[in-house]
């Protein structure tokens, strides 16, 4: 992405030999008006992400409410934007290609949606009657945002096939709701973690593990019997690992969410008497993973929504010299794996692979032949999950007494491949599934950038992390041929390749002092609190998602701060009180949690790591830096003074508008020259980022009406000087101004060349920029007065 502040600005200067100069201006283009035909309540399905058949795959519908024909625009950034986060979250993202999403706008005749935000607020007539308030009622909670279902499964009917919907409200106002109609508001900065909270419930049957029921208000003492959640119990940890029951499999390793597994009392809305496995985790606190007991249910669950085969071989009776095949699912990262056996007797093929040749093997009439499909995700570890058939399947087959007709030319097909709607990550796995001819298995020739990646098995499948691709923009190719018959043709699938993570700066407010780790990591001395804001970039369009962790605890989403997604987040030693949810603690309990819970304050030194995510999963460079937060007595005297410094713009001014007349010249036949002055220029640059300038010029030739000097005469003597004040400034930030080369007639502005230039650092201020003319008149020349077009361009 280009930085507005580098982008280079045009400014023309036209002279009669040297004349004023016309500023040329920037136009901006705006979005294209609504069409007048956009009629409320019309509907337009857009497929954002579709991996395969939707009979193979999950498929998620988003829907808008409250958007007006001139407001979709923003929902469609609003859908990129939560479906960025999703796929930043474990297991949405390893499994990302199970899933098909369509987007739905629909026409709203009025923005916003019902009790939005108080009940008092206006009832609107939106197309999918979203509300807040469980629908303007007084006896629910602000935050349930409900849709009329009937109506969202009517639009949602729009796509080929509906798994689970997710109703976006027009609204910055934090709610949400799960089911399989979830809801969330569009534009709250915690909006994007709603959706992957909800679908947690209405995909995974994953139990909210607040602590509350009404924020900030303890609800008691659970007194009921052992939870039928998977993730909510009465036992001990103790209990727990001798029993070998709930997430036993899990204790004692560190959590995806913070902390480490094992039990943590309060959920299911009770204060006391339920534990949950981490202290965090999505389903108690927005902005968090998963927990490893979570993301194993949900790896599960959105496995038995998609096909672990979905074709192979039809079981059955196969001749002798058959090759038997089976397709399987495709997660991003790893491949599902696939083993062969004969009368149970296992067959060594090596890479993982999806085909068997029976005439490669001395198979006798009756034998069994089974492929056995596993998902051995390191996700899941309870064997009763993985036994299960979204997870592992076996296909069996009886060889017979009989042989394949002789071969036939068959056309090569990609049958499905990994999706380009998007660019590959540097991690995954690429594939493509073929046709299948009998008796033979098509060839698969994989290349990145040009150069063959050896393939001895003809692999379906690139795992392109073992390929250790460099920093930067691949291309990768899969191209399918008939061995038997290589006349037949070929097909080829190309994808692009992002390897590029992306990058983030963090910027902490008001210092008391600061400065730098032997280890490079930059360390701040603050009293009693410290803003930290992330911006993330990266050399390609996409949402990025940034995140952090204090101390070591789980990875957070930088969403902001909770009542504005623009502002930074803020830390204090015992958390901010944000709608009865504590934000930002650096003390005892955790980073987030429900203000009754006890915590001691967290003065003293902390260490803040963040990272960004693009979108194609890249994870970038995990930078970090440390803060001692000082308070009380020991709170330092020192004060903090700010001010804010904004830029302007890169400008230049001629001291005069009047035509640069040179010396008059007599013909004698011989070549002469005459001189002048170039009216000085000033170069303004106050952009505030010292990124670099260069101006240069180019003329006209000069025409009289009777003859012509060619523009190559005219040549200069360039001078420049720093105007900028006398006050001090560090010597890594001076401004430096270079004057452009000489150049005498003959040789001279018929081409840009530079008249003076400021180098990246050093070109901030005010500069001067002049020089001596000189015109050579050949002694050819034709009477009369000419007049030549000198060009000047800032950039």
């Amino acid at each position: 992405m280009t930085d507005p502040s580098k982008t280079a600005r045009r400014r023309t200067a036209v002279a009669a030999l040297a004349v004023p100069l016309l500023v040329g201006g920037l136009v901006a283009v705006g979005a294209q008006p609504a069409a007048a035909d956009d009629a409320v309540g019309s509907a337009t399905l857009v497929p954002i992400q579709i991996t395969g058949d939707p009979a193979e795959r999950f498929s998620l519908v988003i829907l808008g409410d409250g958007y007006t024909a001139a407001e979709l625009p923003k929902f469609r950034e609003q859908v990129d934007e939560h479906l960025e986060t999703m796929w930043s979250i474990e297991p949405y993202k390893s499994y990302r290609n199970s899933f098909n999403v369509y987007a739905v706008e629909i026409v709203s005749g009025e923005s916003g949606v019902s009790c939005d935000d108080s009940l008092d607020s206006p009832r609107r007539d939106t197309p999918l009657k979203m509300a807040f308030w469980g629908g303007c009622s007084a006896s629910s909670v602000q935050r349930l945002l409900t849709v009329n279902n009937t109506i969202a499964r009517q639009y949602a009917n729009l796509a080929p096939k509906v798994d689970q919907i997710l109703a976006l409200a027009n609204s910055d106002t934090y709610g949400g709701a799960g089911g399989a109609y979830a809801t969330a508001s569009g534009g709250n900065a915690l909006s994007a973690l709603i959706s992957p909270h909800e679908i947690g419930h209405s995909l995974g049957g994953l139990q909210d593990e607040y602590d509350y029921y009404t924020r900030g208000v303890t609800t008691g003492n659970y007194t009921g019997g052992e939870p039928s959640s998977a993730h909510h119990t009465k036992l001990t940890v103790d209990q727990m690992a001798a029993q070998q029951v709930k997430w036993w499999r899990w204790l004692g390793e560190p959590s995806e969410s913070g902390g480490v597994i094992g039990a943590y009392e309060g959920g299911m809305y009770y204060s006391t008497g339920v534990w949950r496995p981490s202290r965090h985790s999505m389903m108690k606190t927005l902005g968090y993973q998963f927990d490893q007991v979570g993301r194993e249910i949900m790896t599960e669950r959105i496995s038995s929504k998609v096909p672990l085969v979905p074709a192979s071989t039809p079981e059955g009776t196969v001749a002798r010299d058959a090759v038997l095949w089976v397709e399987t699912s495709h997660p991003v990262y790893h491949e599902i794996d696939v083993t062969w056996s004969v009368n149970g007797e296992a067959v060594d093929l090596g890479g993982n692979q999806r085909n068997l040749d029976l005439a490669t093997l001395d198979v006798a009439a009756g034998a069994t032949v089974t492929a056995t499909i596993v998902d051995n995700t390191e996700f899941v570890r309870d064997p009763a999950l993985r036994a299960r058939a979204s997870m592992t399947q076996t296909r069996t087959w009886t060889v017979g007494d009989t042989t394949l007709p002789e071969a036939t030319p068959s056309t090569p097909e990609i049958t499905e491949a990994t999706t380009t709607d998007h660019a590959a990550g540097s991690s995954d796995v690429l594939y493509v599934e073929t046709n299948h001819p009998d008796g033979r298995i098509m060839d698969v020739a994989w290349q990145v950038d040009g150069v063959t990646v050896p393939n001895p098995y003809a692999k379906r499948n690139l795992p392109l992390a073992t390929l250790g691709l460099g920093a930067g923009e691949h291309t990768v190719t899969a191209t399918v041929t008939d061995p038997e018959f290589p006349d037949a043709g070929s097909v080829v699938q190309t994808w692009t390749v992002d390897a590029a993570g992306p990058s983030v700066e963090a910027t902490i407010t008001a210092p008391i002092a600061s400065s730098t780790a032997a280890n490079g990591e930059p360390h701040y001395v603050v009293n009693e609190q410290f803003d930290m804001k992330l911006v993330a970039t990266d050399d390609r369009d996409g949402a990025l998602v940034t995140e952090f962790r204090l101390d070591g605890d789980g990875w957070h989403n930088y969403y902001g701060w909770p009542t504005d997604k623009d502002a930074p987040f803020r830390f204090t030693p015992t958390g901010t009180n944000i709608d009865d949810l504590i934000y930002g603690n650096l003390g005892t309990g955790g980073m987030s949690l429900s203000p009754f819970q006890e915590r001691e304050p967290g003065y003293g030194t902390h260490r803040v790591e963040y990272r960004a995510t693009d979108a194609a999963g890249n994870i970038g460079e995990v930078k970090a830096f440390t803060v001692t937060v000082l308070g009380g007595d020991d709170a330092d005297p020192r004060q903090v003074i700010q001010a804010d410094v904004t830029g302007g713009a890169l400008s230049m001014a001629v001291s005069s508008t009047d035509p640069v007349v040179l010396e008059p010249v007599v013909l004698t036949g011989a070549d002469q020259s005459t001189s002048g002055s170039l009216h000085a220029v000033r170069v303004s640059d106050s952009r505030g980022t010292a990124a670099g300038w260069n101006l240069t010029g180019q003329v006209s030739d000069f025409t009289s009406g009777t003859g012509v000097i060619l523009a190559e005469n005219l040549g200069w003597t360039p001078a420049a000087s720093v105007e900028t004040g006398g006050l001090p400034t560090v010597d890594e930030e001076a401004p430096v101004v270079t004057p452009g080369a000489g150049v005498a007639p003959g040789a001279g502005l018929r081409a840009p060349l530079t008249l003076c230039a400021a180098g990246t650092g050093h070109s901030a201020g005010a500069f001067a920029c002049s020089g001596g003319l000189e015109l050579g008149v050949p002694g050819s020349t034709r009477s009369g007065t000419y007049t030549g077009v000198l060009t000047l361009t800032l950039i």
